[in-house]
């Protein structure tokens, strides 16, 4: 048995599906997916109704030791809910009238294969129903009050801009946004626990999906809905742009550089064999939907009321006293909500930073908060005592208050500690 192909004869129209799917656009770039689709395809079609351990898929298909404990290590489950989802991706869309279709029901660890009878209105309409409760596969169109925030953003002229006047002591940003030559010792501490290695993190920045076009209206992507509609997937935010400025040259301050990549373009093996800086919101920068991140704070959309369809801020398990939500303010932004997350990564020997806001300017504050002394030191003021060799691993949600589109001050109203790794 091996779980880098499918030793089933090639007239098989099971093993002849799986392939189908593998080279379909949904499993595109993703080796471990790949590898994980067939070895699960293997053990069904050659030991139905055995059930596949998870201990078994971490060694057989991961190369996870003898050691392997999935309390720590999310790697088994991570993947297969997103293998979960890139199925339903597929069957809602390019394999919508294929004569098989593969299931890989919630709970289980074993690929389920179904004939059907195609019609040419008959769709699959599964919905996903992942296991890490952050991902959102399918998210809703939103309000023209979102749109309108994401033309805005994502206008590249503004963008270059702003770039440009935010980093200029006489201009409009706040020029504390990156920490001078001065005092840097917490912000060589904080990065120092995390840039220990040979290898510069990635920097994710996020690139939300559209359809239509900005001349006559687009909105975010729903596979389900726009199956073969031509896609827009290269605009992102000035928050996103300026972060990663940000990032740059504080990196260069602790004579470290960055790798850049934009979301859209992330493989799943790019997260597993590397430390990640991801820049925006699970709403808009999609491999956060894929991957272990924040624990207690989620980013949803509002399903009801008034401010329906807008980003907010998810207190997931509420501690005494604290908020259960978090929104923006009604436009023009005044006051948004931002994440500084470090969390453990599919690796557990790996890190990843999420920096992240309902909106780009809030997404613009969580990264400026990490690259300035003055900020960083409160991180790790709250993080408290730090041992040697080991990264605290935290969420702190930050309030973020804004003149004329600028960040100028954030604050820490919520940190939330997770267990530290050695």
């Amino acid at each position: 048995m091996t779980a880098r192909g499918v030793s089933v004869p090639g007239f098989d129209p099971r093993a002849a599906e799986v392939e189908r799917v593998i080279d379909s656009p949904a499993l595109h770039g993703s080796e471990s997916l790949c590898r994980l689709m067939r070895y699960l395809a293997n053990r069904a079609i050659h030991d139905p109704g055995s059930a596949i351990r998870e201990h078994e898929i971490a060694a057989d298909v991961f190369g996870r030791s003898e050691a392997f404990d999935p309390r720590i290590d999310s790697t088994v489950r991570v993947n297969i809910a997103r293998l979960r989802a890139k199925l339903i991706d597929y069957y809602n869309g390019p394999g919508a009238e294929d004569r098989i279709a593969i299931e890989l029901p919630k709970g289980s660890h074993s690929l389920a294969f179904h004939t059907r009878r195609v019609e040419a209105e008959a769709k699959i309409t599964l919905r996903p129903v992942l296991e890490t409760p952050a991902v959102r596969v399918e998210p809703p169109p939103r309000t023209n009050r979102l749109l309108a925030i994401a033309l805005i953003c994502m206008t590249a002229i503004a963008a270059i801009l702003a770039a440009t006047l935010v980093f200029q002591p006489n201009g409009r940003g706040d020029s504390r946004a990156v920490a001078d030559a001065g005092d840097t010792r917490s912000l060589r501490r904080f990065w120092g626990m995390l840039l220990n290695g040979p290898n510069d993190p990635w920097v994710v920045f996020s690139n939300a999906t559209f359809v239509g076009r900005p001349t006559t209206g687009m909105r975010y992507l729903v596979p389900s809905l726009d199956s073969g509609r031509d896609v827009v997937d290269f605009y992102t935010g000035i928050g996103e742009v300026l972060g990663i400025h940000a990032l740059d040259r504080t990196f260069a301050l602790l004579n470290r550089s960055i790798r850049v990549k934009r979301g859209g373009l992330l493989s799943l093996d790019d997260v597993e064999n590397n430390d990640v800086v991801f820049v925006g919101s699970s709403l808009e920068n999609l491999p956060l939907r894929d991957v272990p991140g924040l624990q207690d704070f989620q980013f949803k959309l509002v399903d009801e009321g008034p401010r329906s369809g807008e980003g907010a801020l998810i207190n997931v398990a509420p501690r005494a006293g604290e908020p259960k939500m978090f929104l923006a303010s009604p436009l023009p932004l005044t006051e948004d909500y931002a994440v500084v997350g470090l969390v453990p990564a599919l690796n557990p020997s790996r890190w990843a930073l999420i920096l992240a806001g309902t909106s780009t300017i809030g997404t613009q504050a969580a990264v400026e908060y990490v690259c300035r002394n003055d900020t960083v030191r409160e991180l790790l003021n709250r993080a408290g005592n730090i041992k040697p060799g080991a990264r605290p691993l935290f969420e702190a949600v930050l309030d973020v208050h804004i003149k004329g589109g600028v960040p100028v001050r954030s604050e820490i109203v919520l940190f939330h500690a997770r267990r530290p790794l050695n």
